[in-house]
Parts: structure tokens; sequence; C-alpha cells
């Protein structure tokens, strides 16, 4: 009974004669804080209600995957998982993926295309009258007018077509917790008002009396459809405001209804997180997987995400637009007793895979004056320049590496999680690469043209050079023969064949004969979507060239391998 039940013979043991809320999830349920499903499940258990997963339901047949808990006495909860459902299912090449990292081996099929949008019409098909909430990175990244890819045309609100009650964007903690609690408390029905009133939510409606005053209205689906400028304006409005502490609602008409999208909950405190992490996981997939392997768990088995947030603010990541731009850390008290628990596991091995987060070096970074930052609303605090308010002291990340180092039940601490090497100064490269690297350090400068790196919020080439020189330079110094690994893509938004034949060249002249690259894949809700769809930079407003047609990605892709035949 330490796992969240996942059959009625769990709950059963457990006495319960109900459910409050049942997880939908599109991945295997692995109890570990990396895992969207665990973390919700545990916070909702932590605040006193019974909670249920229901990992990879078959959506085929007679649901009875989906009647198992029955009719759950406040909510149901559904997630695609921790990846957009058609991001894992398909190359850039929109070719069918032949695995899946989050299924017991990796097999593919587990879940369906449009996971959430599936599993929301079967239970509202079963249970039209319970609530249902969808959160996770795929509904989180769908919930106004979006570009998908795989259809090749610019699709509604998520709400639209799953028919959901509730969306839950971004990091779902708090939210969830104030909906079970709202439920709870006042009894209410689908259509209450006093739900859609909840921070960090949006809600489909045909009641104009519930569009605040002062909202951001944007233009209409409908609008958008006919004119590629409207869609490329609304994404320029959502994205200032995902980017501020103290946001706007928006509002989007789509057909006779309007999504309205509430702002978020401030940024979580330390303590909030601490909490959160603190809770009784048990670091491992549910026992009915014993004896199967789930690629993504063991991926991240041994690691320790520190923080939460990105503020580097890069064209094609989700990861700001999700977890917020604010980074908010763990202390270093949590930490260590994370690692402490990880060290009492029967495998361990005394290797921590990767202590990091997001950005792995941007640990309790934040703006030296709080106010300015309330005030401000740039995507990035790196580029073009690193703002003057940065507070970049690397002394807290720094004292943890090295406390960590101490640990006798501890032999190494990889950090495998990315580093910004435009953030970076003496000490912390030196500490990072002579005690933190397995053999091979990956950084992503993505590209060498300065054209290209503008258009993706990357720092420049000659910053990446710099670093290789610094790397380089600590591996002789310190006897080390380890690699610099520097991932790049092909065909982003602004990449012409004359911006590939240069990092050909630059590849070449570094005698660097990369093996697996990535073709550019449009995401929901990017800035680098919005210009592959629309053609024009949102914010200047400037045509931008687009390698659309699966032809000009491949030979784009094709430069990578100038060592080939």
């Amino acid at each position: 009974m330490k796992y969240l039940p996942t059959t009625r013979k769990e709950t059963d043991l457990r006495g319960w004669d109900e459910v409050d809320i049942v997880f939908f999830t599109g991945d295997a349920y692995i109890d570990h804080p990396s895992f969207g499903a665990a973390v919700l499940g545990r916070v909702l258990e932590a605040a006193g209600y019974r909670v249920a997963i229901v990992p990879q339901p078959d959506w085929h047949g007679d649901y009875r995957d989906f009647k198992k808990f029955g009719r759950p006495r406040l909510y149901f909860a559904v997630s695609a998982g921790s990846m957009d459902s058609m991001v894992n299912h398909y190359t850039a090449a929109r070719r069918k993926r032949s695995d899946d990292a989050y299924t017991p081996e990796g097999k593919a099929g587990a879940r369906p295309d449009y996971c959430t949008i599936t599993y929301c019409k079967i239970l509202k098909q079963l249970y039209p009258d319970v609530p249902v909430v969808i959160g996770g990175i795929e509904a989180s990244m769908r919930r106004l007018t979006h570009y998908d890819y795989w259809q090749d045309k610019l699709m509604p609100s998520i709400l639209v077509d799953s028919c959901a009650d509730l969306l839950v964007y971004g990091m779902g903690e708090q939210a969830m917790t104030e909906i079970a609690d709202r439920i709870k408390n006042e009894k209410l029905k689908i259509k209450s008002e006093s739900l859609h009133t909840v921070p960090q939510t949006a809600f489909l409606t045909s009641d104009k009396t519930e569009l605040p005053d002062g909202a951001i209205m944007l233009s209409s689906h409908e609008e958008a459809l006919r004119d590629k400028r409207a869609h490329a304006e609304n994404f320029r409005l959502m994205e200032i405001e995902s980017n501020k502490i103290h946001q706007t609602t928006l509002v989007q008409r789509v057909g006779n209804q309007y999504v309205v999208v509430n702002p978020s909950y401030p940024p979580m405190t330390t303590e909030q997180l601490d909490a959160i992490y603190d809770l009784p996981y048990q670091y491992a997939p549910h026992p009915k997987y014993k004896d199967k392997r789930i690629p993504a768990y063991e991926m991240i088995k041994w690691s320790v995400c520190m923080h939460r947030g990105c503020f580097g603010g890069c064209s094609f990541c989700t990861i700001s637009a999700h977890q917020g731009k604010q980074i908010v850390s763990r202390s270093k008290a949590s930490i260590m007793r994370q690692i402490e628990k990880l060290s009492q596991l029967s495998d361990w091995h005394g290797v921590i895979s990767d202590l990091g987060g997001p950005s792995a070096n941007m640990y309790m970074m934040h703006g030296k004056d709080m106010s300015l930052c309330e005030k401000c609303a740039r995507a990035s605090c790196l580029q073009p320049a690193i703002c003057k308010n940065l507070n970049q002291d690397f002394g807290p990340l720094l004292d943890i590496y090295r406390s960590v180092d101490k640990l006798p039940y501890v032999k190494h601490a990889f950090v495998g999680s990315g580093i910004r090497y435009d953030l970076m100064n003496d000490e912390y490269a030196r500490q990072l690469i002579t005690r933190h690297v397995s053999g091979r350090l990956k950084v992503a400068p993505e590209h060498c043209s300065d054209g290209v790196l503008k258009m993706m919020r990357k720092p420049s080439w000659a910053n990446y050079l710099r670093f290789r020189e610094l790397f380089m330079r600590i591996n002789k110094e310190a006897g080390l023969n380890q690699q610099l690994i520097p991932y790049f893509i092909s065909s982003h938004p602004g990449c012409t064949k004359r911006d590939m034949q240069q990092l050909a060249d630059e590849t070449k002249r570094m005698h660097y004969r990369p093996e697996q690259v990535q073709d550019f894949t449009p995401t929901p809700m990017t800035l680098s979507t919005t210009m592959f769809y629309t053609g024009i930079n949102p914010y200047s407003r400037e045509k931008v060239y687009v390698a659309r047609t699966a032809e000009e990605k491949k030979q784009q892709n094709q430069y990578f391998f100038w060592y080939k035949k």
C-alpha cells in the first residue's frame, strides 16, 4: 500500500468505498517526482484526498479501464503524460515511431494519438455529469488556438475537442488542490462559476458575463484561420503575458463560445517546492510492472532535479511556457534528503546520473531587485544580452556540488541535463568539467549562423567557441580526456541552405561528425512553431524563410552528414 492504487483490489485493501479523484495518464505509473501523475497524486493525497491512478488505459472495446473505479466523488483528471502524444508518436518527418520510452519495454501503441481528447471523450460518454479536468504538457500547450504540425492546420483550444470542463496549465499542484477543495467544500456542479475563478486554469463559456473587465481579447479562432498575421499577434500577446509575474486574463472567441485563460499563481516558494519533493515517493515503477524495463525511468532513476523554470527563453522550447520563467529552487536540505533516500534503494551503486534541472546552472538565480522583475515581460533574461538585474551567483550551486561530493555513499555526481554556456564563470566551469562530467558533456549551440541563432534566441557561435576552448584547456590542465558534444537543429525557421552549408563547414573544421541530429519539429505554442506556420516573426512582423516541405527539411538535415558519400 506504499503506492497510489491502480486497481479496485488495492482500494479495497485500503478500506475505501469510493475514490475522490481518478487520474488517467498516457504514461506508465512511476512513483517518482519526475512524473506528473505521481506528483499530483501525492500532493492530493497529502491534502487528505483519496486518489487512484489508471495508467495507459485501454481505449478500445468495452472501456473497462475507464470504469474500474466507477464515479469519483470529486472529478476525473486526465493527462497525455510527460510528452505531447503526437511528439511521442511521430518523428519530424511525420513517420510513426517504433517505441515509447514511457511504456513498459518501450513498446509503442499504449496510448492513442491526441491522447487527452480520446480519454476525455470516453469519460464524458460514460459519466457525462462528472467534472473532467485536463492538464499536462499536451493540454497546457494547446490551451488556445495552436498550429498542429501533424494535421498541418490551426486547431482550436483543446477544450473544444475534448469537451473537458476545466484545463490546468503549467505545473498543476496548486490548481488541482484548489479545484478539489472547492468541489468538496461547496458541493459544486460542473458549470459552477466558482471553479472558473481558480488561477492557472482555462475554461470554455458562452456566458459573456464571465469575461472579466480588463481582459486581453485575442483575435478569434476564425480570424486566426483567415489571417496568419492575427495568429502571430495572438502568440506575441500570449507569450508576453506568460512571462510576467502578474498576468492579465486572456480571452479568445471560438464559434459562439469563449476560451478564458486565468492568470497563473505567483511563483512557488522554496518551502512549497520542498514540501512536494518530501512526499513519500517510492522512486520506482508500480509493482505491476515487475521485471519490465521502462526506458524513461531508467534514464531518470538516479537523477535529482534541483529547480523548476528556465529564463533562457529559447524559441523552440516549452519549458518556460509550461514551468514558468522564474526559477523556483529547492533548498539544499531537501536535495540532500532526496539523495539519501536514493542511496537506500536496493540497487544503488553510488552514482547520481544528473544533479541538475531544466537548465542545470540556473539554480537559485533570480533578479537582484525583484520589483523590477515584477514589471518585466522579457522572454529571456539572457538574450539578446544578459540582464543586468540577474543575480549570477554560483555559490549555492557550487556548495551543493561540493557537499554531495563529500557524501560517503556517493561515488560520482554527474550533471546530465543541459547547461547554458553563456551563463558561466571560471570557478563554476572548472568544478563542472573536472568533477561532474561523465566523459561527455552535452551542450546545445543549435546552429552557428548568427541570423538563425537570433531567431532561436540562442547565444552567438563565438560564445560556443569560447566555451569549447575553455573546456579543452581545463581538460588538458586536469589531465582529462573528455568530449564536448554539441547538439544542432536543421530547418529551423530562418535557416536556409546557405546557413546549413556554413554549419557543415564549421563541424568539418572541428572534425566533428554528428551521428544523430535533430530536424526541427513544430510543437504547439512556441515562437518557432508560430514562425513555421505563419512565415512571420510575431515581434518584428518581418517575413521569415521557412523550409516547410519534407524535401526541403530532408535536404537541410543532410548537410550534417558531409562526411558520407
